[in-house]
């Protein structure tokens, strides 16, 4: 179903199930208008039914529901080899159709978690695939991590990194969101006792409409998916970003004090603000964007940012200049006259591979449950490669971390040579 309103985007994913895979087809018609289209699937049938039969299971078509019977028993190698193989002609078919029916094809944007079989394995099959059918579309995802902390499976290590390999080849920008930090964020700053999946996802859905308020409304710095990763991708590896969004609301609230474009900004670039569990003070921002939306004065916005940047300058690398963009939108989300949305391309996000490269490795060391994923027809060496090439994402960012201005002139210069 083509979408928009901001409406629809902004409670797209509130009801209390967790997430399958979802994905959207981001398209232009004519000059003003952007759609986006949805398409579902997952290999068992469960979640699709809870969606269909749900609030909001008017709003998708019919169609482009893609279901299996069998499940992946959060088995990357089932999701990526076996059974999500077997299903993914059938979801590849209904993209195709609904990308015929584009006037100006923009990009996909797929929204899955790394810490289970179907998400992780069949989600990555489905942008390898989607890569080389639309080698020139960009390809953005919203990709759940797992976390310790909240774990379902105790090979979510496992399934992660595999996945980590395949988004690095394959996707031009990663939002990285967080169960753990969704959680720490109802406990601490909302006061909710009892999370549910509802209450995670009310987070994860306000920071995807702050995300994308830019791709749907004219006039905006960030006006599609290309000039996105323009402004934040320095280095083609680096497209990991940590988000963030304020104020922070449960379900259902509303907010009685109307807060300033100070206390936005303040709020926003806090690390308890952030839908991933890593501390930007360990690290240094490359690039970062903010998305104001509702009446606020872009002088304002502009001199906050500026604000920041001098207060916090040991927080930003010295190379990149200028490198916090913001925009403003005049069109608040719903139930608030004002809000921000927070991208950062930060070093910082490395906490998050190390912390899943030591679960993995300490795991891998034994082989434990590996049979799990050989009986399936993968082999080790694939492991192997995947966790190196995790560890030299790691280093990569640390690299940059640590780099001066004169030293990334070199590194430049030397690639140019070897490219000549």
């Amino acid at each position: 179903m083509n979408m928009a309103s901001t409406k629809l985007v902004d409670t797209l994913i509130h009801p209390t199930y967790s997430w399958s895979v979802s994905m959207s087809i981001t398209t232009r018609h004519l000059v003003a208008d952007l759609f986006l289209v949805p398409v579902l699937m997952d290999l068992e049938p469960g979640t699709m039914d809870a969606v269909r039969s749900g609030p909001y299971g008017q709003i998708f078509r019919p169609d482009n529901f893609v279901f299996g019977q069998s499940g992946s028993s959060n088995n990357w190698a089932k999701g990526h080899y076996t059974e999500g193989a077997e299903l993914i002609d059938s979801v590849l078919d209904v993209v195709r159709k609904e990308a015929e029916n584009c006037d100006c094809l923009q990009g996909f944007q797929v929204c899955h978690s790394l810490g289970g079989g179907m998400g992780s394995g069949m989600g990555t099959l489905l942008i390898s695939k989607i890569r080389e059918e639309y080698p020139d579309r960009m390809m953005l995802t919203f990709s759940v991590f797992p976390s310790p902390k909240v774990s379902d499976t105790v090979v979510e290590p496992y399934n992660a990194t595999l996945s980590i390999h395949q988004l690095v080849q394959n996707a031009d920008e990663c939002m990285v969101l967080d169960n753990e930090a969704s959680y720490d964020i109802c406990f601490r700053t909302l006061k909710l006792t009892t999370p549910s999946f509802g209450d995670l996802n009310h987070l994860i859905s306000t920071t995807m409409s702050g995300v994308t308020c830019c791709l749907r409304f004219p006039g905006q710095l960030n006006s599609n998916l290309r000039k996105l990763a323009v402004n934040l991708i320095p280095f083609p590896r680096l497209h990991f970003f940590m988000v963030g969004f304020a104020p922070l609301t449960s379900r259902g609230s509303q907010q009685y004090r109307a807060l300033t474009v100070p206390e936005l900004t303040q709020q926003m670039w806090d690390a308890k603000n952030m839908m991933c569990a890593a501390d930007q003070q360990h690290g240094r921002y490359l690039t970062a964007s903010a998305m104001f939306r509702g009446k606020t004065s872009t002088k304002e916005v502009d001199e906050q940012m500026i604000n920041i940047q001098n207060k916090n300058s040991s927080y930003f690398v010295e190379w990149i200049p200028n490198n916090v963009k913001s925009s403003v939108c005049d069109i608040p989300p719903r139930g608030l006259s004002m809000a921000s949305t927070f991208v950062g391309n930060s070093t910082s996000i490395q906490e998050m591979f190390r912390r899943v490269s030591e679960q993995f490795t300490a795991m891998f060391r034994r082989k434990a449950f590996l049979h799990w994923y050989t009986v399936e027809g993968m082999d080790e060496m694939e492991f192997t490669e995947d966790e190196s090439n995790m560890n030299d994402l790691m280093s990569e960012y640390q690299q940059y971390q640590d780099a001066t201005a004169d030293e990334v002139e070199y590194k430049d210069e030397e690639e140019d040579v070897d490219h000549a």
